[in-house]
């Protein structure tokens, strides 16, 4: 099964323009991505995005879609029908997409009219060796992406990052390293601390071991009570005996 792509949001640049020649209800332009920029803390990395990033997706024509909010019922436009247009500049990935006259279409124009939506996104994959890990100028550990398969572009409504096992995975098969380490690392915030391990060429940590649980003892039968009560009453009947 093909893995879910990584998806990334950025804070403002979406502008609606009302169309004027009665062709569409109007068009979006923003930019999806934008290079060299340090994305936030993605649970133990930041990540930023080379300007080569995109080229070889272009180059190839492949097919991309705008999605709104990245839901298959969200269609936009497409490249492959010219209702979808890319172009790389020095910010970023911008994109122009003519709206469709449907419901979703409609909704997205009033909506980004308004400046209720106005967040741009991007779904991708990055291929083997298409990233590269180092570090920041305040040595937190930095994935920057080279290469990837860019597959749509979206108006969304959260600008909030969403998964990024992706990236750790990346990070694990590059390195090779235990995925499970790079996971525990990575939640506590210690990915500084493997990849330094694993660049002075020390011996990285075995996945920690989970605590067995003490086991639960067994509730007695009704012939071990029997026996035990039977036992009670025979101390009793000592201790009655008169000396």
């Amino acid at each position: 099964m093909k893995a879910s792509p990584e998806i990334r949001t950025y804070k403002g640049g979406l502008e609606f323009r009302a169309a004027s020649d009665g062709t569409s209800i109007g068009t979006l332009v923003g930019y999806a991505a934008k290079f060299n920029k340090q994305s936030r803390n993605l649970g133990g990395f930041v990540e930023q995005l080379a300007p080569t990033a995109f080229n070889k997706s272009l180059a190839d024509g492949v097919r991309v879609m705008a999605r709104y909010n990245h839901e298959d019922n969200g269609l936009l436009g497409t490249t492959d029908a010219g209702t979808l247009r890319l172009e790389v500049d020095e910010i970023g990935l911008r994109y122009e997409v003519d709206l469709p006259d449907t419901s979703v279409g409609r909704d997205v124009a009033a909506l980004a009219a308004r400046g209720d939506v106005r967040f741009s996104s991007f779904a991708f994959h990055v291929p083997p060796g298409g990233d590269e890990w180092g570090y920041t100028d305040s040595d937190f550990p930095l994935r920057t992406v080279r290469a990837a398969h860019l597959v749509d572009v979206a108006p969304v409504n959260d600008p909030a990052y969403l998964d990024t096992t992706s990236g750790l995975r990346s990070l694990a098969e590059a390195r090779g390293l235990d995925l499970a380490i790079v996971r525990d690392h990575a939640a506590r915030d210690e990915l500084r601390v493997l990849l330094k391990k694993d660049m002075d060429g020390e011996p990285t940590p075995e996945p920690a071991a989970p605590v067995a649980e003490e086991a639960t003892p067994e509730a007695p039968t009704d012939a071990e009570r029997a026996a035990s009560l039977d036992v009670a009453r025979r101390r009793l009947e000592l201790l009655r005996v008169p000396r």
